[in-house]
């Protein structure tokens, strides 16, 4: 390259653009995914953020893949992302934020032959935890 060339400092440019650009897109995408939790947060009552260790606790994961919880990629029950587009929980009980906490608390209550257990999960648990699967 000859000295003085203008390529190096295009070649900065653009490095320096594409970052900025990037940094905007996660920037809004993390700026949306909070409005999602506060959303998620008003609906249920729960904290989404204590959502990961109640899943780990309760042994969700041995049978559902939820998103966003490591080793969650069980394949006995339904996936559980996008669950705030279905129009069904569990294909039994129109989705509401009431009817997916009584659903993780007492799941026999609306399909006595279902496979999900009794949980022990208690009610404001069920909110944190409907409050993070609304999120995701």
């Amino acid at each position: 390259m000859e000295r003085g060339s203008v390529w190096p400092r295009v070649g900065i440019i653009l490095i320096v653009t594409v970052a900025a650009l990037a940094t905007g897109i996660l920037v809004s995408t993390g700026q949306a995914l909070l409005r999602q939790g506060a959303v998620a947060a008003a609906m249920t009552g729960g904290d989404p953020t204590r959502a990961p260790a109640l899943f780990r606790r309760y042994g969700c994961g041995g049978c559902h893949t939820i998103p966003g919880i490591a080793g969650a990629d069980g394949k006995v029950g339904g996936r559980l992302d996008g669950l705030s587009q279905q129009v069904y929980i569990a294909g039994v009980v129109p989705n509401s934020a009431d009817a997916l906490i009584a659903w993780i608390v007492t799941p026999q209550r609306f399909s006595p032959h279902s496979a999900m257990p009794a949980t022990g999960v208690s009610e404001d648990e069920a909110r944190d935890l409907a409050a993070y699967l609304y999120a995701h």
